[in-house]
């Protein structure tokens, strides 16, 4: 096991991985911006250090700085959370190369999930079903691309190789936007990812989002732990998740987890893992592999008992999975809901200082946030402030228990989306469960009107 590791990340996951690593007795060193001083993981590190301004490019997207800091401090291996490089092949490489452990998959595995051109045509490969689409990019040809989307059959969704986080998409509904929608979405793929290749897939009209979680070690092992139903979404951005996924037979979901594991293997892979997938009339299409730990990895590890941040660092000093397939036994109902600094339905971020900080408990509850009364949220990140997390014997047990823990939620000084999430937890439709990714929005704009 290591002695020390270099957390490069803020907020709840950095607090999170600080956690898994007091209880392996590893000492936590944690990079900070200069917003991000008063943060509480940094008050309870066992070492810190500043590695640059506010701005995420001058900072937690430093490259340089967060292996310096690793150098100065002697950690061993740095874990990278998820989001800012969490994902990034060259710096798990730059990583590697200055004699650090990446807590994380090969440079090479990042590389063929992250550009969703190559993982589609692997998963292919391993027998994992895909959405109808284009084989590989998009060429340059407009009659090929034009016969590429009649073949598929319209409306289509352009989506850049290099995507991610629901940006670098767009829908066509017919042949005469399609040109303009590739030429629009392959410049804004080049300035956001620097890879301006886009592909086509058949745009679904109303499937569900479903995950599923692996984790694998060098050893060739690697198990899958269930599923997730992230489709409360707005713009392609979850809200809130949960598991397992409520009126989707279990055989099926076997299925896709077993082929999510023989994919793995094939190509080799190492740590934690989510397979994104699309299902729509009891069919499963692979999206995408996030080759990280998720935001929403807690509603699995309740339903499961798995650590999974421990289990990654685990993995990553060389260990052996401590577990085989036939000791995984999903256990009750999850449910997580993402608390967010902003307008609870006009989405605008509210950063400022938070006056009252006080949160909910009782049995089934659990709280992850760096949050505290007089912290200062910055407005240069993400707006997520911490996550609700319940556990039930069933759904019904889960949805009650996370509607009083929201009721017993207090934070003042900000705006924050807790109003949005006590609404949804006894909306009719929600609570039958199965709402599809389009719900949410549409839920919004009916509650406009």
């Amino acid at each position: 096991m290591f002695k020390k590791i270099l957390i490069a990340n803020r907020g709840e996951i950095a607090l999170r991985i600080q956690r898994a690593c007091r209880e392996l007795g590893v000492k936590a060193v944690m990079v900070y911006s200069e917003a991000d001083r008063e943060a509480k993981y940094i008050k309870l590190a066992d070492e810190s250090v500043c590695i640059g301004p506010a701005p995420s490019k001058d900072s937690y997207l430093n490259m340089p700085a967060i292996i310096s800091a690793a150098e100065v401090t002697d950690a061993e291996a740095i874990h990278p959370g998820y989001g800012f490089l969490s994902e990034n092949a060259d710096f798990a490489e730059r990583v590697e190369k200055s004699g650090f452990k990446f807590i994380g998959p090969s440079p090479e595995s990042i590389r063929i999930m992250g550009d969703k051109v190559s993982a589609k045509q692997t998963m292919i490969k391993a027998g994992v079903p895909c959405v109808p689409g284009s084989e590989g990019a998009l060429p340059d040809d407009p009659v090929l691309i034009k016969r590429t989307a009649k073949q598929i059959g319209y409306p289509v969704i352009i989506k850049a190789a290099g995507g991610g986080g629901g940006r670098g998409m767009r829908v066509v509904h017919t042949e005469a936007a399609l040109l303009h929608a590739v030429q629009t979405t392959k410049a804004e793929a080049g300035a956001a990812f620097g890879n301006p290749e886009v592909y086509m897939e058949k745009f679904l009209q109303n499937p569900r989002h479903i995950e599923i979680q692996i984790l694998a070690d060098q050893h060739k092992n690697a198990v899958w732990l269930g599923e997730r139903d992230c489709s409360m979404q707005r713009r392609h951005q979850k809200v809130m998740e949960e598991a397992p996924a409520p009126g989707i037979p279990r055989k099926l979901i076997e299925r896709i987890g077993e082929r999510c594991v023989a994919a793995v293997k094939k190509i080799g892979y190492r740590g934690a893992g989510t397979f994104e997938f699309l299902y729509e009339n009891g069919e499963f299409y692979f999206i995408e592999m996030n080759t990280r730990v998720q935001v929403e990895h807690p509603v699995t590890e309740w339903i499961t008992g798995v650590d999974i941040v421990r289990t990654q660092i685990m993995v990553a000093a060389g260990e052996k999975l401590p577990f085989a397939q036939r000791d995984i036994e999903l256990k009750g109902h999850s449910i997580e809901c993402r608390i967010n600094a902003e307008d609870p339905y006009k989405f605008i971020p509210s950063p400022g200082r938070i006056t009252t900080w006080h949160t909910p408990g009782g049995p089934g509850v659990r709280v992850d946030s760096h949050i505290y009364a007089n912290y200062f949220v910055p407005p240069n990140y993400d707006s997520m402030i911490g996550k609700i997390i319940v556990h039930g014997d069933t759904r019904e047990q889960a949805l009650a228990r996370m509607s009083t823990a929201l009721a017993e939620t207090v934070v003042e000084g900000i705006n924050t989306n807790i109003p949005l999430h006590r609404e949804l937890m006894v909306d009719a439709k929600f609570m039958d469960g199965g709402t599809n990714i389009h719900y949410l929005e549409e839920w919004l704009s009916k509650r406009e009107r």
